[in-house]
């Protein structure tokens, strides 16, 4: 499910919560399904375990994750409720990062905007499809 891309310059731990985070938003990970624990996917992806806890622990801090102690940890039953300024400012991060590689890469604002539509039509295609294979 998860791969580690080693010429990526995002950190190891970065790369494993940015993964998570995709499979929660297309539907891969639905809520209440457990995650691997630390160690198998530390092993699995031939990691240290650190690195897998630290991206466990942000995505707990950002309540996507739930850990329920002697269980195991959780995707969330619901997305985190956010105030709207603090999810104005998250996305606002998001689009600066995105616009930015967008434009090192040289895409004209139509291409990098068209993406983003098309990126939020796979998602929301992902979620449906893991619904009809719940079905």
């Amino acid at each position: 499910m998860l791969r580690i891309d080693p010429s990526d310059p995002r950190p190891i731990w970065r790369q494993i919560e940015d993964g998570v985070r995709h499979l929660v938003a297309r539907g891969a990970l639905p809520p209440g399904e457990s995650v691997p624990s630390v160690r198998d996917l530390a092993r699995d992806l031939q990691v240290n375990p650190a690195t897998v806890s630290k991206a466990y622990q942000r995505l707990t801090d950002d309540r996507v994750l739930v850990v329920h102690r002697g269980e195991g940890t959780f995707v969330a039953d619901r997305p985190p409720a956010l105030p709207e300024s603090e999810r104005d400012r998250l996305l606002g991060e998001a689009a600066v990062r995105y616009a930015s590689r967008a434009t090192t890469l040289g895409a004209p604002r139509s291409e990098a905007v068209e993406a983003v539509g098309v990126a939020l039509d796979q998602l929301a295609a992902g979620r449906q499809a893991e619904r009809g294979d719940e079905q």
